[in-house]
């Protein structure tokens, strides 16, 4: 039994065994750490600016609108240039932005119109640096070790949406929101260091894409006539647009539903991560993933919603939301292995810019709605049309994989 202990210890975190991957978890880990810090102060700062649910969906909405518009030609970038130099800058442009962020809110001088302005700028660097962190996994680990990376980072952000928010909750009790944006700004300093002490020759970076005119458009016909990619991109793109939004349901079900405060947003955030953190470990020992995979987590996810939706108190909704973390990291993971393995490696810049654009551009949308029936109807109706998007997602998926076989059998 001990023996298959360690294999299972060992298969669940091999990837780790790859240096540079070592490092950028590391780094990633400790800045991830500091967004979910800023996350929680920047939600609060809002509500205490403007007590609108809708305000806090209006923010949501900016932070990704550059990633909906402007993810095609991020993904462009992310296949045209070396990928370690890009996140040396776009990491770098994070952090200084943060700590002016901080500046505004530590001296008093923050406006809501600024929180606008500073979400907008944080979603244009999003829009390079996303595609380029999703698509330089593969570089690090190759193909075999891809899936584990992918689930074990996504285990490492949920994680941090633990450690953060409690960070948070206790940084605003003791000194205010102002230093969460500015030990953010701070963090940013360790993912650059790690990614200096990698070694560029264990890295397995795909060839640089050569310009052409109509690369763009390339990418889209590209991932049209590719059914498991504009499948699962579909999907993604439903409950991207009102599942995933956390940052803006949460906060409106702590303060509103169960009359809570900032540790009260933190406590839900962290469960969320929590559960996340759970269904991490125990798909991380997976090698493969299909569509399948795919279709049963968004149904989970939806279910796992509406039931967190219906608790009567905030010990219950705490319970329910770590179900909740659960399905959304399997439902994560195995849609972002799914679009890297069945990608071209000179498309992968552009088919995750894609999946950018479905998992946080389509909040530019949602957020804004998910904001208004929290605020206007209730904040449980806000989470519950989130659980049932991701079962409509769900049946899509359902359909396309029966239209498939069907197809296959004639």
């Amino acid at each position: 039994m001990a023996r298959s202990l360690r294999e299972m210890g060992a298969s669940t975190f091999s990837s780790l065994r790859i240096r540079n991957y070592r490092l950028y978890y590391v780094g990633q880990a400790i800045s991830t750490s500091g967004t979910f810090m800023q996350t929680i102060a920047q939600a609060w700062l809002v509500l205490k600016l403007t007590n609108s649910g809708t305000a806090l969906g209006i923010v949501a909405a900016l932070q990704n609108l550059p990633v909906l518009l402007l993810a095609p030609w991020g993904g462009l970038v992310a296949d045209r240039f070396p990928k370690r130099t890009l996140l040396l800058l776009t990491q770098s442009a994070f952090g200084i932005v943060a700590l002016i962020f901080g500046g505004f809110v530590v001296t008093g001088l923050v406006r809501l119109w600024m929180v606008y302005v500073l979400a907008l700028v944080f979603g244009v660097i999003n829009c390079v640096d996303n595609p380029v962190r999703q698509s330089f996994v593969v570089e690090m680990v190759g193909k075999e070790e891809l899936k584990n990376a992918v689930t074990l980072y996504s285990s490492m952000v949920n994680l941090a949406r633990v450690i953060g928010p409690a960070l948070a909750a206790l940084l605003i009790s003791l000194l205010g929101l102002g230093p969460c944006f500015v030990a953010n700004g701070l963090s940013y300093a360790a993912v650059l260091v790690m990614l200096l002490a990698m070694s560029t020759q264990e890295l397995h970076p795909a060839a640089p894409l050569a310009h052409v005119a109509g690369q763009i458009m390339g990418g889209f016909r590209y991932v049209y006539s590719t059914p498991i990619l504009r499948n699962v991109l579909v999907i993604m793109a439903i409950i991207g647009t009102l599942t995933y939004e956390f940052q803006v349901s949460l906060p409106l079900l702590a303060q509103f539903t169960f009359h809570g405060d900032a540790s009260s947003y933190a406590a839900l955030t962290a469960a969320l991560g929590l559960g996340a953190v759970i269904g991490g470990l125990v798909t991380a020992s997976r090698r493969s993933t299909s569509i399948k995979v795919v279709v049963v987590a968004a149904f989970g996810f939806g279910a796992s919603a509406l039931l967190a939706a219906l608790m009567p108190t905030l010990p219950l909704a705490v319970a329910g939301v770590i179900l909740v973390g659960f399905f959304s990291i399997l439902f994560s993971s195995s849609g972002n292995t799914t679009l890297q393995l069945a990608s071209d490696p000179q498309m992968r810049g552009r088919v995750m810019a894609l999946w950018a654009i479905a998992f946080l551009g389509s909040t530019t949308i949602g957020g804004p709605i998910i904001g208004f029936i929290g605020e206007h109807a209730n904040p449980r109706w806000g989470l519950a049309t989130g659980g049932m998007a991701a079962i409509l997602a769900g049946a899509y998926g359902a359909a396309a994989i029966r239209t498939r076989h069907a197809r296959q059998d004639v």
